[in-house]
C-alpha cells in the first residue's frame, strides 16, 4: 500500500524509530521540504511557532556533528539529521507571526503589547518557564515531523543523546534557543532486522479518571 493512502491509525503503527539507515540512499530536497511543510501544521502556543530547524545534510557536516557532538552512528548513516530548536523568546514582538495576525485582522498592536506584557509577567517570568515553553512547543513540531516523514515514506529516529553545548558551539546557536532534540531522517537499511515493537502501556495503565 502507498503510504499516502494510509489512514492515521495505519501510519501511527508503521512509524518506528529506526536505528539502521541505508547510507547509499539519499533524501532529496523536495521530499525534505514536503516533510517540514506538512509538519508545521503542528499546534503551538498562540500559534507562535517558537521553533527553528537546522538540517545537517552533507557527509562532511554529518561527520563533524557525529565527532563533535553526539557520536551516534545514525548521524553518519542517515542522509539528513535535523536539529530541533525551541525559541525561548518566541512570544516576543520580533516574531513575524504577530504581523501575520495583524494582516488577518485578529489582533492590533495594542492587543499584542498586552499579550506580550502578560506573558512576561505571568507565563514566562522565569528562565525555567521560558525553557519549558520552548521545549514543549518544539517537541510538538518534532513529533509532527516524524509522522510527516512516514507519510512520505521516510524513516526517522529522535535523539536526546548529544552534547547540547558542543552542538550549540558547532552551529553558533543563539542563547535564546534550546536544543530540544535531533531527528535522523532516511530510509531503513533492510539488510538489518527491525526489532518487534516493544510494549506500549495503554489507557487502563496510564490514565487516572476523576
Amino acid at each position: 500500500m502507498n503510504l499516502k493512502e494510509m489512514d492515521f491509525k495505519e501510519l501511527a503503527h508503521k512509524r518506528r524509530s529506526v536505528n539502521f539507515f541505508d547510507e547509499n540512499k539519499e533524501l532529496d530536497d523536495k521530499t525534505l521540504k514536503d516533510i517540514i511543510n506538512l509538519a508545521v501544521l503542528a499546534p503551538s502556543s498562540m500559534n507562535s511557532q517558537p521553533w527553528k530547524v537546522i538540517a545537517v545534510k552533507t557527509r562532511e557536516k554529518r561527520k563533524e556533528l557525529y565527532e563533535k557532538a553526539c557520536e551516534q552512528k545514525k548521524v553518519l548513516k542517515a542522509p539528513v539529521t535535523l536539529i530541533i530548536l525551541g525559541d525561548k523568546e518566541g512570544y516576543k514582538r520580533d516574531n513575524d507571526i504577530w504581523d501575520e495576525k495583524i494582516k488577518l485582522g485578529r489582533l492590533d498592536e495594542e492587543k499584542i503589547k498586552k499579550i506580550i506584557a502578560s506573558s512576561d509577567k505571568n507565563l514566562y517570568n522565569t528562565n525555567e518557564k521560558k525553557i519549558a515553553y520552548a521545549v514543549r512547543n518544539s517537541s510538538l513540531l518534532a513529533m509532527s515531523i516524524m509522522f510527516s516523514a512516514k507519510y512520505y515514506g521516510v524513516d526517522s529516529h529522535p535523539m536526546i543523546g548529544f552534547d547540547a553545548k558542543k552542538t550549540r558551539d558547532l552551529y553558533n546557536i543563539d542563547s535564546r534557543y534550546e536544543v530540544t532534540m535531533m531527528i535522523s531522517l532516511g530510509y531503513f537499511d533492510d539488510e538489518h532486522e527491525l526489532y518487534p515493537r516493544e510494549t506500549r502501556f495503554k489507557f487502563d495503565k496510564i490514565v487516572e479518571e476523576y
